[in-house]
């Protein structure tokens, strides 16, 4: 099955430990890139560089990571993998990568915390083959399903859907690391593929997040790939249930490696389908 690295320009890669986990994914050329949260509690790091007015104008990759908020700190190691091999903004001092980060809860599986060099590691680690998946990078400490009474662990898929819009021969991809609180279902066929249907959560859980990143070589600007990640949403809301609870942090980031002027409404109408699409495959394994 296809992976995000099928999008041209785009790298992926895995620092893996015994109880948690760090997954980038690298656009080493720049890319536009926007993010949506649709989450009520996020943690993340440097989300204002994908603003459409910032000076930036552009990113060299995302870092998604478990850790709680001290996985944040993997994003150092990131961007000095990136910096040593001369990727990122030129300035007189040295070229600096913007890498906005995204982080998971899995502080109750083990003591570590993915730091600069678990975060060099997955860094060093990305390539264009395709991105492995399962209890891997991102998600290894996740969990999924605990409104159903029987969490069960979570894992992080990826996939690709290519499309043709209006002459144009684009790919998008999509990469999910799953830590809902929500369960898993497959919407083609309605089956519970972790959890089952909500019961009564004791407490308040505080544990949980679905970090996704989207990406495409169709040309897109700052505004085009908000509406891109915003319309990818869907296919987490399709899958995971119930979505987006008070006690998620969701995080979805959108970036095209695509040159040029930004492709017309009725396109992106066609390519967000095709995001939501990617999105339900990484979930679902398809």
């Amino acid at each position: 099955m296809s992976t995000i690295t099928a999008v041209p320009g785009v790298l992926a890669g895995h620092w893996t430990g015994e109880h948690t986990g760090v997954t980038v994914v690298l656009t080493p050329d720049g890319a536009r890139g926007a993010v949506v949260v649709p989450g009520s509690a996020p943690g993340s790091r440097e989300l204002a560089t994908l603003e459409p007015h910032h000076l930036a104008g552009g990113v060299h990759g995302v870092c998604l990571s478990g850790g709680s908020a001290f996985g944040l700190a993997a994003a150092d190691g990131v961007m000095a993998h990136l910096a040593e091999t001369g990727v990122g903004f030129e300035i007189p001092g040295g070229p600096v990568p913007i890498v906005p980060a995204a982080i998971l809860y899995d502080l109750d599986k083990g003591p570590v915390r993915p730091g600069p060099a678990e975060g060099r590691a997955a860094a060093a680690a990305a390539s264009t083959a395709p991105l492995e998946t399962g209890r891997v990078g991102a998600a290894r400490g996740a969990t999924v399903g605990r409104t159903s009474g029987s969490p069960v662990p979570g894992w992080l898929g990826s996939a690709a859907v290519h499309v043709d819009i209006e002459g144009l021969r684009a790919c998008v991809g999509a990469v999910v690391a799953l830590n809902a609180l929500g369960s898993i279902v497959d919407p083609a066929t309605g089956a519970w593929l972790a959890g089952g249907p909500l019961v009564e959560v004791a407490g308040a859980p505080r544990a949980n997040t679905t970090l996704a990143v989207v990406a495409t070589d169709a040309p897109l600007d700052a505004g085009t790939a908000r509406v891109l990640a915003q319309m990818a949403v869907a296919g987490l809301a399709r899958c995971i249930r119930p979505a987006f609870t008070p006690f998620d942090g969701d995080i979805v980031f959108a970036l095209s490696t695509g040159r040029g002027p930004s492709i017309a409404a009725s396109a992106l109408l066609r390519l967000g389908e095709a995001a939501a699409t990617a999105v339900e495959g990484a979930i679902v394994g398809r």
